[in-house]
């Protein structure tokens, strides 16, 4: 989704334009990173047959999102096998992706187990909603035909899945099978009668609670048309106007092009919602200023991978999650981004901070006047390119369904781009232009729709296990008495102090969090954040439900902590696409980012104790809104400064250790703890305030200190 060459060079200087990737620099980092992007080459005659394909499936849901979505399973199952046949064409079995050939057994240049495998998807994905009429007779009592299909689509899912993002989720599906079927195995609570295949066929294939579900149905009525959308804003320039915007707004400031890094990736973030493409996109104009200007390569590399990842937290799209919340939590989407609002800034807020500090640490400059492009000219050059974005939250706020404003956000790209045509060339030219980009961009937004669709279906197996196992409830049960067991032995062991530090409850709750975490962070690993959130709402939210957490903040918990595995080490892909472009160590840019993304780790801990940050939830108060997101902030920029040891000077040791346990008092959504935490920060900044009332430039650390 990045930028044309020629757009991203209207606002670079000779400089820039000199050290920034070109867009196919930019596709082979993407390819690299993310293997959701390492797409087949193909013969001609293929090549246009899957691009056909590929603009049909954008064109069907871009017409059902304006005049009506067919019944759910006719729908899903349309869209499942369009996506299972193109992922057979698209992604390779295994190995290099080398140039193809046609011969007796690759027809077109496809391998003949790839036709095969692409036609079985088709039928199997089709069957369910041809047989649909008789599906109510059939559900708990399949005919052997209907175990025969749901077997192939099953095996044909997990095969797609593999080639379109590895090999995590598919084991993860199969362990979930094997548990279903050896259920009587089972040791201690995990144990239960078992089902045979047939059963587990009926209720994953047959029934609502698996493929066909919800995960499914999100993804084919609202993700797809947002990931459209996207694609179209960012080739119509909004995505270049939003990196110039930052660019004329923070670039001047010190440590300029970090800054400009935060502030544009946050505003690219809310059309896209793509960690890695984000890092890419700005990326390649960020990174290389930053490093211009003093940063190390590994810092200016986590500053992007840090400020890219919050584009998944970012309303008003949030990658696919926010959809996904409004289906299984039944509440309206404006719900949805109220509460993210609050802590997708605290997340920017926490990069800016860091990026502010090690800036000042360093004496590094801003951007100076000839390198920063002028805020009004750059509004007054792009201004149109903001209209879909304005009709898209417009409808989303009226209250209108999600897919009919994007519908609309579409349509308004699609104006934009007319206009856009017809003020650069002649009516010809227009026309062309417009079709061949229209074209482009329908055929990139299905592309990227294929690997999100195998994942949630597949993820539709797993829940479908959880729902005829109950093992959710069971690891519950397992997960809370352990966080409460390790809670009653913490709270012996400091039973000799004159005050509590926290009830046994909480400390079960605390406990119980930071195991969640753990987990969300493990499986975000190897698992896209999507799918990664649907996994953990059927496992962990009966946790957290059972500890008398609100369900929307159940769910925002993990979702926040599968996000924060982007930039988490050993798999941090967003970091590691940085480091691409930063030439920079991978591990180290790594660590880094997820340091600097400590305020995405920190925050979920803290609207779960005080859920009020979130603005929707039951017993809101304003008094507890602000307690927490000031103590929030302010423990945010002690832990910063202890990280980066500097305040408004050079810091102490002894400084630094109280500024961290200041910190997490801050943090702690108590009012007592919170006035411990300033009393804390005190003697630091009493010794800094002569610093910082004379206004003179203290002494600079140098790079290593």
């Amino acid at each position: 989704m990045a930028a044309s060459d020629t757009d991203r060079a209207k606002a670079q200087t000779p400089t820039e334009r000199a050290e920034a990737l070109t867009e196919a620099e930019m596709q082979a980092l993407e390819e690299q990173f993310d293997p959701e992007m390492r797409f087949r080459p193909l013969l001609p005659t293929l090549s246009w047959a899957t691009a056909i394909a590929l603009f049909v499936l954008s064109c069907y849901h871009f017409y059902t999102a304006g005049y009506g979505i067919p019944q759910a399973t006719t729908h899903r199952g349309t869209h499942l096998a369009f996506t299972l046949a193109l992922i057979f064409l698209s992604f390779v079995v295994w190995g290099e992706r080398k140039e193809p050939k046609s011969t007796i057994l690759s027809p077109l240049g496809l391998p003949i187990y790839d036709w095969v495998l692409l036609v079985a998807g088709i039928v199997s994905a089709m069957y369910v909603p041809w047989i649909f009429t008789d599906l109510a007779m059939r559900v708990g009592n399949p005919f052997p035909i209907d175990v025969f299909m749901g077997t192939v689509l099953i095996v044909v899912l997990l095969e797609a899945t593999r080639r379109s993002m590895g090999w995590p989720l598919p084991v993860i599906a199969l362990l979930f099978i094997a548990y279903a079927y050896f259920g009587q195995s089972m040791p201690g609570v995990l144990v239960h009668p078992g089902a045979d295949w047939k059963g587990i066929v009926n209720h994953l294939y047959l029934t609502s609670q698996g493929i066909y579900g919800t995960a499914l149905g999100v993804i084919s009525t609202y993700v797809f048309h947002f990931v459209l959308f996207g694609v179209l804003a960012t080739r119509i320039g909004l995505g270049q106007l939003f990196i110039d915007l930052a660019s004329a707004l923070a670039g001047r400031f010190a440590g300029g092009p970090a800054k400009v890094s935060v502030v544009s990736s946050a505003m690219l973030g809310s059309i896209s919602g793509s960690s890695i493409a984000n890092t890419v996109t700005t990326g390649s104009l960020t990174i290389p200023a930053m490093k211009r200007i003093g940063y190390p390569p590994h810092f200016a590399a986590a500053v992007e991978a840090a400020s890219s990842t919050g584009g998944q937290i970012t309303p008003p799209v949030m990658g696919a999650v926010a959809f996904l919340m409004i289906e299984y939590l039944g509440v309206p989407l404006t719900t949805i981004l109220t509460a993210a609002l609050v802590p997708a800034f605290m997340h920017f807020f926490g990069v800016l901070v860091q990026v502010h500090l090690e800036a000042r640490r360093r004496g590094l400059r801003g951007l100076t006047k000839d390198e920063l492009p002028v805020a009004w000219t750059v509004f007054k050059a792009g201004w149109l390119t903001t209209l879909p974005l304005f009709v898209l939250v417009a409808i989303l706020l009226s209250g209108k369904t999600p897919y009919l404003a994007a519908f609309w956000g579409i349509a308004s790209c699609l104006l934009v781009l007319v206009l856009q045509n017809l003020i650069r060339h002649d009516l010809k030219t227009a026309a062309t232009e417009t079709v061949r980009e229209t074209w482009d961009g329908f055929v990139v937004g299905a592309k990227y729709s294929l690997s999100v669709t195998a994942a949630a279906a597949l993820v539709g197996v797993i829940i479908g296990v959880v729902t005829l196992t109950g093992v959710g409830f069971k690891i519950a049960y397992m997960v809370t008495g352990v966080a409460a067991t390790w809670a009653e032995n913490l709270s012996a062991t400091l039973a000799f102090l004159p005050f509590d530090v926290m009830s046994v409850e909480g400390l079960t709750l605390l406990f119980t969090l930071i195991m969640t975490a753990i987990v969300c962070v493990l499986m975000g690993c190897g698992i896209p954040t999507t799918a990664n959130y649907l996994i953990m709402i059927a496992v962990a939210a009966p946790i957290l439900g059972l500890l008398g957490v609100q369900p929307i903040v159940a769910h925002f918990f993990v979702f926040y902590y599968g996000v924060l595995a982007d930039i988490t080490p050993p798999v941090a892909l967003a970091a590691y696409a940085a480091a691409g472009i930063a030439d920079a160590n991978a591990f180290k840019a790594g660590n880094t980012a997820f340091r600097l993304g400590m305020g995405k780790a920190l925050v979920p801990f803290v609207f779960v104790f005080s859920p009020s940050m979130l603005l929707v939830v039951d017993g809101f108060t304003w008094s507890e809104f602000f307690l927490a997101t000031l103590g929030a902030m302010a423990g945010i920029w002690m832990l910063s400064a202890a990280f980066a040891n500097w305040l408004f000077a050079p810091l102490r040791g002894y400084e630094r250790v109280l500024l961290s346990i200041s910190a997490i008092l801050l943090v702690a959504p108590d009012l007592y703890a919170t006035l411990f935490g300033v009393a804390l920060v005190l003697p630091a900044l009493l010794r800094q305030l002569p610093v910082l009332m004379s206004g003179e430039a203290p002494p600079v650390q140098s790079a290593d200190s």
